[in-house]
């Protein structure tokens, strides 16, 4: 046979292995049946060269490993929450969602602000919770700052508002009671300092009362026009009058909703809320004293403050030393407490009367 014969026989021979149609002794090759184990062209095609080997002899040394099976597919696994709690000195990590067509109804993260008349001064700050932060949503709070009136007729307004909690446009409920509020006590200057400086309680009374019920009544006629239940568009409203008066010393509490009212008074914290008549119009002059800290804040403060010993600790060794710099009042509010994660307003006033 001739050397081309010879490498045709082996090749044939190779082949058949490969495809199974004989036995290394011409019989045929029995069919092992169904198998788990991978049988692809590649596969024989190995097998085969392994029998044969070079010169029909059987290859030598170890077969390579099976490939492993690849890896199932399956969906991606679904990326992981967020935390909701935010290490201190975190900053916001969400913006909450922006309508092109109304850009004007975003709210800022934190709004700050202060002033200082005479024997008073005013720090105040509203920031989103830390809950808000890392969902993205915006801050429910709304805080006003404003001044009416010249001369010994000057007040100040400082209004603090929560909108409901789940409420859609719960922002817009809040930020509209500041605003018309507002407005209301602004026409109502002159008369609202001259009672305060004369100490006409009863015709203050009424006289809020009626400037918040105006309020309250826009609130639900706005509800009407979005075509939102008057329930939903709404918003608790607490606010403090302040007479630039030097000879005033008479402070005037206002509103109606949750929140807090407080005196800080020899490094301890007095809770001044009144009483509300079902719930109704809150109402309360205080006196302001030399030293004293008086605190006018929504839920999100009151609650910590009421309900955590430390906190409540801090918060007077921070402002219980004459008032603080902007920076230092906003640091102070933000100071985290455990199970307390909500939008939080706070509006201090400090006293500094000489000699009391």
């Amino acid at each position: 046979m001739t050397d081309l014969g010879a490498r045709r026989g082996h090749e044939d021979e190779w082949w058949r292995r490969l495809y199974g149609e004989a036995g290394a002794g011409g019989g045929a090759v029995r069919d092992a049946g169904a198998s788990g184990a991978a049988d692809t062209l590649d596969d024989r095609v190995a097998s085969a060269l392994r029998a044969v080997g070079p010169a029909g002899t059987r290859a030598s040394g170890p077969r390579p490993p099976a490939p492993s099976p690849p890896a199932p597919r399956g969906e991606p696994a679904p990326p992981a929450a967020p935390s909701l709690y935010v290490p201190p000195g975190q900053d916001p990590v969400a913006l909450p969602a922006a309508d092109p067509a109304a850009l004007d109804a975003l709210v800022p993260d934190t709004e700050l602000d202060g002033a200082a008349y005479g024997s008073l001064t005013l720090r105040a700050a509203s920031l989103r919770g830390d809950l808000a932060r890392y969902q993205g949503e915006p801050r429910r709070d709304a805080l006003l700052t404003a001044r009416f009136g010249t001369g010994r007729d000057t007040l100040i307004l400082a209004a603090v508002a929560t909108g409901r909690p789940g409420a859609e446009d719960s922002r817009r409920a809040a930020r509209d009671a500041c605003a018309w509020i507002g407005a209301a006590v602004g026409r109502s200057c002159t008369r609202l300092a001259e009672d305060i400086r004369t100490d006409r309680r009863d015709a203050l009374r009424s006289g809020l009362q009626r400037l918040t019920d105006h309020s309250y009544g826009r609130l639900r006629a706005r509800a009407t026009e979005r075509g939102t239940a008057p329930e939903e568009y709404t918003a608790a409203l607490r606010c403090l009058l302040l007479p630039a008066d030097p000879e005033c010393r008479t402070r005037v509490f206002f509103g109606t909703g949750d929140g807090g009212l407080f005196r800080l008074h020899d490094g301890s914290w007095q809770d001044l809320e009144p009483a509300a008549p079902n719930g109704g119009f809150l109402f309360r002059p205080a006196a302001a004293r030399a030293g004293d800290t008086l605190l006018l804040c929504s839920t999100g403060l009151a609650e910590p403050l009421r309900e955590d010993a430390g906190f409540a600790a801090r918060l007077a060794a921070e402002w219980g030393a004459g008032p603080p710099g902007l920076v230092a009042f906003l640091s102070a509010a933000q100071s985290r407490s455990t199970g307390h994660a909500g939008d939080r307003t706070a509006v201090g006033v400090w006293q500094s009367w000489p000699g009391g």
